[in-house]
């Protein structure tokens, strides 16, 4: 019987293969990408809000502290969005008649409360608590960055599973004693193991459950 196909159909058959593979590789390598990306993360995205709110101006130019707007933060699992009459406090006194701070006065005058965008949104199968986090040692910047050098919030982490992961595995590496989780200035010691692995025994971090899945998905 004669030959049905050249002998070059082998090559082609081979270079099929191998290219069909690294089309393979290379469509997974742009679906990680994407996922990674600002665009799935919200990284550095800054979200519109009802009132332009300067973190960077309450926190780092007037010195409020967290706390004083975040007032749950420190016992529940939500760290709170301030109530109108917070923001009023202040701005009965002052900028009471800025035309930016008229939803704020609508809010306090009618009642309804400001409907924010949230920044950081973790998905429901997704538990977190802010104020174990707190009670164990992990800074306010930790997770949301340099909070006090941004003039609108946005999500300065990605705050996928890997990323949580990564802080549950070695929690000695971003470990801060407990008075300066609100320190915005914080730097961790050149001795930042060893000081970790010091807290970690001292506020009873249980290591070897903090990646069993109960931990996270409940």
């Amino acid at each position: 019987m004669s030959q049905l196909f050249h002998p070059s159909a082998n090559t082609f058959a081979r270079v099929t293969i191998f290219g069909a593979l690294f089309v393979l590789v290379g469509l997974a390598g742009i679906g990680l990408a994407i996922a990674r990306s600002p665009y799935q993360t919200q990284v550095n995205v800054v979200q519109p809000q009802p009132v332009p709110f300067s973190h960077e101006h309450h926190v780092n130019g007037l010195g409020i502290d967290c706390r004083y707007c975040h007032t749950s933060v420190e016992e529940s699992s939500f760290a709170g969005i301030p109530p109108t009459h917070t923001c009023m406090t202040c701005h009965s006194q002052i900028w009471n008649d800025s035309p930016v701070l008229a939803p704020v006065r609508a809010s306090y005058r009618t009642g309804e409360p400001l409907v924010w965008n949230r920044v950081h949104n973790l998905p429901d199968y997704v538990y977190f608590n802010h104020g174990i986090h707190i009670q164990k040692g992990i800074g306010c910047t930790n997770c949301h960055g340099p909070v006090d050098t941004m003039p609108m919030m946005y999500k300065a982490e990605p705050m996928t599973m890997e990323w949580c992961l990564n802080c549950h595995r070695a929690p000695e590496e971003q470990i801060r004693p407990r008075e300066e989780v609100f320190n915005m200035d914080y730097e961790p010691p050149l001795d930042q193991l060893a000081l970790g692995r010091e807290l970690v025994a001292q506020y009873h971090i249980p290591t070897e459950r903090l990646t069993d899945c109960y931990v996270c998905h409940r």
